[in-house]
């Protein structure tokens, strides 16, 4: 039986990563400086026990691909007291970071920033609370209002009633179709967590699968942490290849670039997108890629290569072996296959975001979908719907169609955040002048009886 709670709420923020971590600062930095009564009533659910993000890819060393400046907040309002540099005076690091004349943190000194300012917002958050249903609820307006189910142990579940709801659900591993085939087959998001027990010592024998940043950095982090080891890359092209990150292409991730692209026609979006997915996908950092090849030719020079490049091939298949397990390699080049035996295989094969309809329920009747069969997205980042619903749904990440390629990354979190507060407070603006016109209607009606 679920247990009703009828505090309605501005918004409900489904996910604390990231993304509903910024629209969570926005709202706290408005509410303290508006009047109590203008207040936005906000919560965030996370089925998270605690905070976590990308936990299993805190490898050490390896480094953010944004600037520091890209942080929760900092293209919003330079002064927040929720920055990056406000993070690093907090932890007495501000004058230790700036002789370190670096732009791009290690991503475990980025998590520990966005843990400090989860642990900042923690009484607008409510962990180890997983959504299971989201329900529009219909009132003599229309529908204006959704109740947002959380799951609890022995089917009890707990409703929690909004006028708005920010989906910010992340993404999920993507594994190829042979990867069920044997538990010694992992995605690399756990690499971390399942690094300890890839191999008994020292030795054994890896394979990444992959071309993008994360696979290059499994490489590395497994040739370092096994010196003893091969590690094997696989990828269908001939080599790694460098993220394009100059200055001029990089404008492509800038707030004004998202105008740009909402408004172009989806010929231009698609070219668009065509010219610049080198700079976010499948493509790696310049230095990690040096470093391998320098790894490599090193290894070559001393007579014991540990190190492996597959150039141009695939994996066609896996077989488990105890506690290894044997994958057929083809090159494409030659068609020609070789079976291999590993300890562990990584698939570095990116991710995939969730689709909302799977839990939006019955909202999905309401919602407005384009040609594609994609939920047609407003600039604001509102889900557009038919006119009986009045209340908002924000979608944060699944909206690269729409808004261009920075939608699933760190780029644009602060200026987003700001611009679905304002959204949302001009919504509320607007529904109020409506109540009040309708009242003055009533009242007018009354007194002229």
């Amino acid at each position: 039986m679920p247990e009703e709670v009828h505090d309605v709420h501005d918004v409900i923020g489904i996910g604390f990563g990231p993304s509903n971590l910024g629209l969570a600062v926005a709202i706290e930095e408005r509410n303290r400086r508006g009047a109590p009564e203008d207040r936005v009533s906000a919560l965030f659910l996370e089925k998270q026990e605690t905070f976590g993000w990308h936990r299993g890819m805190l490898i050490e060393d390896a480094t953010m691909q944004v600037s520091f400046l890209k942080d929760l907040v900092t293209l919003r309002d330079p002064a927040s007291s929720f920055s990056f540099l406000s993070y690093l005076h907090a932890r007495h690091r501000l004058v230790d970071f700036i002789n370190h004349k670096e732009f791009f943190p290690t991503r475990i000194e980025f998590h520990d920033y966005l843990e400090w300012v989860a642990g900042r917002l923690g009484h607008l958050a409510r962990f180890g609370s997983e959504v299971t249903d989201i329900r529009p609820v219909r009132t003599d307006s229309g529908l204006e209002l959704f109740d947002v189910v959380v799951g609890g142990p022995g089917g009890i579940s707990r409703t929690y009633r909004t006028r708005n709801v920010s989906l910010a659900l992340g993404l999920r591993p993507h594994l190829p179709d042979w990867a069920g085939e044997s538990d010694r087959v992992t995605h690399n998001r756990d690499l971390m967590f399942d690094l300890p027990g890839f191999a008994d010592g020292p030795g054994g024998r890896f394979l990444v699968v992959g071309a993008g940043q994360s696979a290059a950095e499994t490489v590395a982090c497994l040739h370092r942490e096994y010196p003893e080891a091969e590690v094997y890359g696989a990828f269908s092209r001939y080599g790694y290849a460098p993220a394009d990150n100059s200055a001029f292409v990089n404008q492509i991730f800038d707030p004004a670039a998202v105008d740009d692209f909402f408004v172009a026609p989806d010929e231009v979006k698609d070219m668009i997108f065509e010219y610049h997915k080198q700079a976010n996908y499948s493509a790696v950092d310049l230095d990690l890629i040096d470093d391998l090849y320098h790894r490599m030719y090193v290894e070559k020079v001393n007579g014991r290569q540990r190190l492996h490049m597959l150039k141009a091939s695939k994996v066609a298949g896996v077989r488990p072996r105890g506690r290894t397990v044997s994958a057929t390699i083809e090159f494409l080049t030659t068609g020609v296959r070789e079976e291999i035996e590993f300890d562990a295989i990584v698939c570095a094969t990116g991710y995939r975001g969730f689709d909302p309809s799977t839990l939006l329920g019955e909202v999905t009747r309401y919602c407005v979908r384009d040609d594609s069969g994609s939920l047609r997205v407003l600039r604001d980042y509102r889900v557009e719907t038919s006119p009986e619903v009045h209340g908002g749904v924000y979608l944060q990440g699944p909206t690269e169609r729409t808004h261009g390629i920075s939608s699933t990354l760190l780029s644009n979190v602060a200026i987003r955040a700001g611009e679905i507060l304002e959204s949302l407070l001009a919504r509320r603006e607007s529904a109020r002048a409506a109540s009040a016109a309708d009242g003055e209607s009533r009242r007018l009606a009354m007194e002229s009886r």
